[in-house]
């Protein structure tokens, strides 16, 4: 019998053990001289490679160790490339500060902008508001303040009593929907200026907002009406009988009566589709059985639209009367709101084509305060009143005078005028425009703006462990290329000799493949390919036919001839390879949505190349197996250098923690 104390001595021992060993991230799988790599610098860099957590629990323990392997040897290309000093290069630190520049604007606007708003318009895009407005209209030359004071008289109004709708019948500018109260149906994220759409989605069903509304049309007063969930699309099918006649006349009464026709039809069984295609009007959908396909909001006139979207999916509607006549709908599918992830890049063009501006202009605004911009009235004044002439994009008269100017300062540094200059005139929006007021006021908003992102990048790093992750991987990628110059391509060397050599040894891999070289007549019709097939036959010369004739693209010059092509290059040269002789013609072939007649000019069988024709060929195989030695010698003298050791057992552990 076992003693009680042994089996306490054997917990105690697990408990220790188990307290002993490393947490899984902390595995050691590999290292040399001093550095140790990591199970979750591994697992990091793994999923990273293979391009997510699920691809790389499900490689084998074989490629695992094989990634080991690999990445072993680039951190150890990595402490080489520190020794060596390149920490302090200064044209590696010149590109590394360009790249953060750059990419870290962009970074910025993308995380801090953009993302934001589209996750923001996709969840308003969840739902869909009925609104009305009434508007005040602004156009060019008007006095925005007593336009301002006009709407906010009818808005008063409003708050003391006044019928909404009765005010907008009277008032408002908007004659598309004043007739309707202002009613301008269902609207969803996206689909209006952005000042109308946030005041929208801000205001309660059945309230109007208490505040005006600024948009580029006007003033708003806006009234929200009805909320819901949005259906991004439905598939519905129609019976259209048209107010018209056979003759074009309108006649109302004699379409109730078919109209009248077609519900008896449908009230006794009859299928929706058969009905659809006897009696439809409309020529688009009548032989589909009055399928109209998918379709948003909006997209069918307003009448129609109200009652479809209305319907479940099997449910036919009355009658319905529209500007084009009467209709019985029938919904047949809907589509819920897709994946964000699907909508994401749509999204993005809908956000860049409305609010980004705006919202662009708020962070810079923001960057401006907290890098103390200032802009210099005195250069502008300058540069304003002596640039008579001078288009961005061209030297300056007075150069040398500018680059001495301060333009505006920020974050501690001054921009001269000369290098603003240079840069707008890089810029497309602005190039070729002469230096006048009207172009240097948005231009210097807009590279102002930019140059104050590439400063706020500068400290990106610092802040952002993502892109201070980016730029990691950046600066590692330029180092191994730095790396791979100096101890590869720089090495590279392979003369004429050399190639001679391979190519004798190998000449069987460098073979001419079976060539043709044919001429063609093409038509894109029948009639035309056969009259030129008989005139072929009556003894007519076919190049000179082609030269004519022949309806392919860039080919009536050649008179038809693809000169020497490989047999089996198109579905033409095999065609034209049927034929045996030279001179030989074939009979009208159908080619794609034309027709084809081939003639033979000659055929060159398959050989070996020569050391000339297989020379490109030769010189790039071997300067790609002297590149893998050159490269093999290289991690040999690291592996020397600094004896790695891999511990590929601990792999079976590999992205198995629970």
């Amino acid at each position: 019998m076992r003693s009680p104390f042994l089996f306490m001595i054997i917990g105690l021992l697990g408990l220790l053990l188990s307290s002993c060993s490393p947490e899984h991230s902390e595995i050691v799988v590999s290292k040399f001289d001093d550095t140790e790599i990591t199970m979750k610098e591994f697992e990091d860099a793994y999923v990273k490679n293979v391009g997510g957590i699920e691809e790389a629990k499900a490689d084998s323990l074989p490629k695992l160790q094989n990634f080991l392997d690999l990445y072993t040897n680039f951190k150890m290309k990595l402490r080489d490339a520190s020794i060596r000093g390149f920490d302090n290069n200064e044209s590696l630190s010149a590109e590394l500060l360009d790249y953060q520049r750059k990419v870290g604007s962009s970074y910025i606007l993308e995380k801090q902008v953009v993302e934001p708003a589209v996750e923001k318009l996709y969840e308003r895009r969840k739902e869909e508001l009925r609104v009305s407005h009434l508007m005040v209209r602004a156009t060019a030359g008007s006095n925005i303040d007593s336009l301002r004071q006009v709407a906010q008289i009818y808005l008063d109004s409003i708050k003391n009593g006044a019928d909404y709708e009765t005010m907008v019948k009277r008032h408002s500018d908007d004659n598309f929907s004043k007739a309707s109260g202002g009613d301008i149906f269902y609207v969803t994220g996206g689909q209006l200026p952005w000042e109308f759409e946030d005041a929208a989605y801000n205001t309660p069903v059945g309230q109007v907002n208490p505040e005006l509304v600024q948009t580029k049309f006007g003033f708003h007063i806006i009234k929200v009406t009805d909320r819901k969930p949005r259906i991004a699309k439905i598939k519905a099918s129609h019976i259209l009988i048209s107010y018209q006649d056979s003759e074009g006349k309108i006649d109302s009464a004699a379409a109730k009566l078919k109209m009248d026709t077609v519900l008896a039809k449908l009230s006794a069984g009859e299928s929706f589709e058969d009905v659809a295609k006897q009696y439809s009007m409309d020529p688009g959908s009548k032989d589909k059985g009055g399928d109209l396909g998918f379709f948003e909001r909006r997209m069918m006139v307003k009448e129609f639209d109200e009652v479809a979207f209305n319907l479940e999916i099997g449910q036919v509607s009355n009658v319905v009367k529209t500007n084009f006549g009467y209709h019985i709908i029938k919904c047949t599918d809907k589509q819920p709101i897709p994946p964000f992830e699907s909508e994401k890049e749509n999204l993005k063009k809908v956000y860049r084509q409305g609010r980004f501006n705006d919202d662009n202009n708020i962070l810079v605004d923001s960057l401006k305060s907290k890098y103390n911009y200032q802009q210099n009235q005195q250069t502008v004044d300058f540069l304003l009143t002596n640039s008579d002439g001078f288009h961005f994009g061209e030297e300056h008269p007075k150069k040398d005078e500018i680059s001495t100017m301060t333009l505006f300062s920020a974050a501690g540094k001054n921009f001269n005028a000369l290098d603003v200059l240079q840069r707008i005139g890089q810029d497309k929006e602005f190039a070729s425009k002469e230096l006048k007021s009207e172009a240097f006021e948005p231009a210097l908003k807009k590279i102002s703006g930019e140059i104050l992102l590439e400063e706020d990048a500068m400290n990106l790093d610092k802040r952002d462990p993502q892109f201070a992750s980016l730029m990691k991987d950046y600066r590692d990628g330029i180092y191994i290329f730095k790396l791979q110059e100096e101890e590869v391509w720089n090495k590279l060397s392979v003369d004429s000799t050399k190639l001679y050599s391979y190519w004798e040894e190998n000449k069987s891999n460098y073979v001419m493949p079976d060539k043709i070289s044919f001429s063609e007549i093409y038509s894109a019709k029948d009639s035309l390919i056969n009259l030129y097939y008989s005139m072929l036959q009556s003894g007519e010369n076919f190049d000179s036919l082609a030269f004519k004739y022949t309806e392919r693209p860039g080919f009536k010059t050649k008179a038809g001839n693809y000169g020497l092509v490989d047999v089996t290059s198109s579905v033409l040269s095999r065609e034209a390879n049927k034929l045996s002789s030279s001179g030989q013609f074939s009979t009208p072939f159908k080619n794609g949505a034309g027709y084809s007649i081939f003639k033979l000019n000659s055929k060159e069988a398959s050989r070996l190349k020569t050391f000339e024709e297989a020379k490109p060929e030769v010189s790039g195989t071997v300067q790609e197996m002297e590149s893998k030695r050159l490269e093999n010698e290289y991690i040999i003298g690291l592996k020397n250098t600094y004896n790695p050791q891999y511990f590929y057992e601990e792999l079976q552990k590999a992205f198995k923690q629970e």
